[in-house]
């Protein structure tokens, strides 16, 4: 019996499991190349013996011991190289990890100095620059000075007239004792005079603070009985809009509770007739009941199949040859 399915078993002409008819083209192909394909010998040339065979392979078994002998000797020699090498490569290694360490703490050094040498210079320019700053100021402070006592000696020269009148005054009037006392007691009445302006300027600044509060709690006061009455309006109307829902929802409820009270009776009343249908079945059988009420699916099948014998029943007492052997109708 030939295969449905080809296999993947291929010869030299071909496939394996295709019909000498189906592998003509395989085999024209195979002929004409030359990569894929082995030509057999002649039928006339002769082959090589078992004996020439041997010896050939006995030589080329001895070529590959020598080559074999001379590779060993090379890995050999090439091993020791290399070990040579690799110690000195870890000489090397541990040499340049010392001057690495060497060097990189000569680094670490010169870092750290650097950076101390760098606050040195900059706590020194801070300081000349606090001391340059003192000198300009000690400077402005004395060309002040100068200035100042050119001016209070040409003040002194233009208040001496002033003097010799208070020496007058003191010598004429019994009150005050010297010039001094003359002095200061004008002065405390002109202090007296500004700290009276300054009190008058307070208290009006406090008036004026005051009736900016007041005026400012009027408004704020208004601004809330404002927003109360918005407040109030919003939930007006928000109760409005609340009691007309749930008077919605109330008549939905009443219709809902309605409908689930009709079903719960209707569905009673469906178990009570299924209930009822059930004994009667059972009495008519002369079978005592033995499903309760809540086994309703039970009961149906019960009355399901009682109606289907009653079906039958029907059916057979409808055919003719039945009506033949019960006689004429009453």
């Amino acid at each position: 019996m030939p295969r449905k399915r080809p296999t993947f078993k291929t010869d030299v002409i071909g496939k394996m499991d295709l019909k000498p008819e189906h592998a003509v083209g395989d085999y024209i192909q195979s002929c004409q190349q030359e990569q894929f394909f082995v030509k057999p010998p002649n039928w006339d040339s002769p082959g090589d013996s078992i004996e020439m065979l041997f010896i050939s392979n006995q030589r080329e078994h001895e070529q590959m011991r020598v080559m074999q002998r001379d590779m060993h000797k090379n890995a050999k020699r090439q091993t020791e190289i290399n070990c040579t090498r690799i110690q000195r490569l870890y000489k090397i290694q541990d040499r340049l990890r010392k001057r690495f360490i060497e060097v990189n703490s000569f680094i670490k050094e010169c870092a750290d100095k650097k950076r101390s040498a760098e606050k040195i210079i900059q706590h020194e320019n801070d300081v000349h620059s606090e001391l340059s700053k003192e000198i300009d100021d000690m400077n402005a402070s004395l060309k002040e000075l100068k200035i100042f006592r050119k001016d209070l000696k040409s003040t002194v020269k233009e208040f001496e007239p002033y003097e010799r009148v208070l020496d007058d005054v003191v010598q004429v009037s019994d009150i005050f004792e010297s010039p001094k006392d003359c002095m200061d007691r004008c002065d405390a009445l002109m202090l007296a005079q500004v700290e009276i302006n300054k009190l008058e300027i307070q208290k009006i600044q406090e008036i004026e603070e005051m009736r900016k509060t007041m005026l400012k709690v009027t408004n704020e006061a208004a601004l809330t009985v404002l927003g109360l009455k918005n407040d109030l309006a919003k939930l007006e109307r928000s109760y409005n809009q609340s009691r007309t829902i749930s008077l919605r929802r109330e008549k939905v409820l009443t219709t809902c509770k309605t409908a689930i009270t009709t079903n719960n009776l209707d569905k009673e009343r469906t178990l009570d007739g299924i209930q009822i249908l059930y004994h009667m079945l059972c009495k008519r059988r002369d079978i005592n009941p033995s499903f309760s009420r809540r086994d309703v699916e039970k009961c149906l099948n019960f009355i399901k199949r009682e109606v289907e014998i009653f079906h039958a029943v029907l059916r057979e007492s409808d055919k003719p040859g039945k009506r033949s052997l019960k006689g004429p109708p009453c």
